[in-house]
């Protein structure tokens, strides 16, 4: 495989995004690494207080939301668009007890389902089907991080007062085998490495 170079644009012939897409999935970027940072301080929170499966847990999210970034990274890299790699502001890291952290990432994961909905409505109106289409799995990823989240907290609220009980809920939900991968995904910039 050649070696891609900062001039491919000009050179590009395949489909190329919308510019308002383009600047769009920029900012989407951004908020992914954001939430892959966030992810990364509630799992040291977690680990810090001795909560092993609810870091274990988080940390696997970030590296999801990090991968997700690289997805639209490669997306605009194949498309012959000029990807931006931003720096992001400092995540929350104190928190008042071991519920608040879920809350606020249930919050992110609701956030997220708006922008990757206002991902697809830009595309669809600038008429670019193929960006649109790009962005039908993470409307269908989102349904699922909604959900896994929103689970998580409705566990975490009941069982507040026994720790130990949601470590054992996220064990038994989440500490299986890893997912097989989604032949549906988009490719990861790097491979996911």
């Amino acid at each position: 495989m050649a070696a891609r170079s900062c001039t491919r644009t000009a050179a590009y012939a395949g489909h190329v995004p919308a510019a308002s897409f383009v600047d769009r999935l920029n900012e989407q970027v951004a908020r992914e690494f954001a939430a892959g940072q966030q992810y990364i301080a509630i799992a040291v929170f977690y680990d810090a207080q001795t909560l092993p499966r609810l870091a274990s847990f988080f940390y696997a999210q970030a590296v999801e939301e990090r991968n997700h970034a690289l997805m639209m990274v490669q997306y605009l890299l194949d498309t012959g668009a000029e990807p931006k790699v931003p720096g992001v502001e400092q995540p929350q890291g104190d928190f008042a007890d071991v519920v608040s952290p879920i809350a606020l990432a249930l919050a992110q994961e609701r956030s997220v389902s708006d922008q990757i909905a206002e991902l697809a409505r830009t595309a669809r109106d600038a008429g670019d089907y193929q960006s649109e289409q790009f962005v039908q799995w993470f409307l269908k990823e989102q349904v699922e991080e909604v959900s896994t989240m929103s689970a998580l907290l409705a566990t975490a609220e009941r069982t507040r007062d026994n720790l130990l009980e949601l470590e054992a809920y996220v064990t038994r939900e989440h500490g299986g085998a890893p997912a097989a991968a989604d032949p549906t995904a988009p490719a990861v910039a790097g491979g996911g490495l």
